[in-house]
């Protein structure tokens, strides 16, 4: 399912992305191990081949989880898809899929095995993904990552349960979309299942707004919120969840130019325009 809000106050943004060509076609597969490596979508950084059928799966040690963080993605949106498995590649075991241009956050297995399946389509490719992946004791919640234009306080390579990371501007004319504060907990009352308490926030520059929003649970503002926002704006937030699920949205502050300014809620399935 996904959700588009859209805000304007009457001017238009855009934004491109450009592809690359693919390359010739190619099954593969991939077992991993040890304590760290890289792995990379076959021609990276060149393009991957249409009809891509690739699988990668990382195994590591009893009471060790698997750590893998992401250095480039870009894969052709909704066409092309890395799907993110926690254990091996089963139904299941789902945990994410990935798609566009936007850089994933780092993701943290539960047990001692992650998987991955790349397939691409028969047209256009992209540059392709590339990500380390690091074996953790299983009492960690692991790095969250240095995403760009941010930096994890103290720089730690892991995080113990209770532990706290913060997360603060690192370049000026930036500002934080989502919670600085991430607290390492374990779920359902399971000391060996542990995980941050929130997704990761994002960067974004001053002058811009809206985006694509994934994962359990996030904050969208209006740009420079809680002071006033522009005018001329018009801004777009798409949220993706997996099949199946469904996405609430709850309004903490509402404030807009009566009869000028407007807030549209849409959604893909049913009827669902507000």
């Amino acid at each position: 399912m996904t959700v588009e809000v859209s805000y304007w106050s009457r001017i238009l943004l855009l934004s491109v992305g450009v592809l690359a060509t693919s390359a010739a076609a190619q099954n593969c597969s991939y077992i991993l191990q040890g304590p760290n490596g890289t792995l990379q979508s076959p021609g990276f950084p060149y393009g991957y081949p249409n009809y891509a059928n690739c699988t990668w799966t990382i195994n590591a040690e009893e009471q060790n989880r698997v750590q893998l963080v992401f250095q480039s993605f870009a894969l052709e949106e909704d066409f092309d898809v890395l799907s993110v498995y926690d254990g091996l590649p089963l139904q299941g075991s789902l945990r994410t899929r990935l798609t566009g241009f936007q850089l994933p956050p780092p993701i943290v297995s539960t047990g001692m095995v992650l998987s991955l399946w790349l397939v691409s389509d028969y047209a256009v490719s992209a540059q392709g993904f590339q990500a380390n992946y690091e074996v953790l004791p299983s009492h960690t919640c692991g790095n969250p990552g240095r995403l760009p234009e941010w930096n994890p306080a103290g720089d730690r390579c892991s995080a113990m349960h209770g532990d706290k990371a913060s997360v603060t501007a690192a370049t000026p004319g930036f500002f934080l979309e989502g919670h600085a504060l991430l607290t390492c907990h374990a779920s359902s009352g399971k000391t060996y299942c542990l995980s941050w308490d929130f997704p990761l926030p994002s960067c974004r520059a001053d002058d811009a707004c809206g985006g694509t929003l994934r994962g359990q649970s996030g904050i969208i503002s209006t740009p420079h919120y809680p002071s006033e926002y522009n005018n001329n704006a018009d801004c777009t937030w798409t949220i993706l969840a997996e099949p199946g699920d469904t996405i609430a949205l709850v309004f903490m502050d509402f404030q807009l130019e009566d009869g000028y300014d407007f807030l549209e809620v849409t959604g893909t399935e049913g009827s669902s325009l507000w």
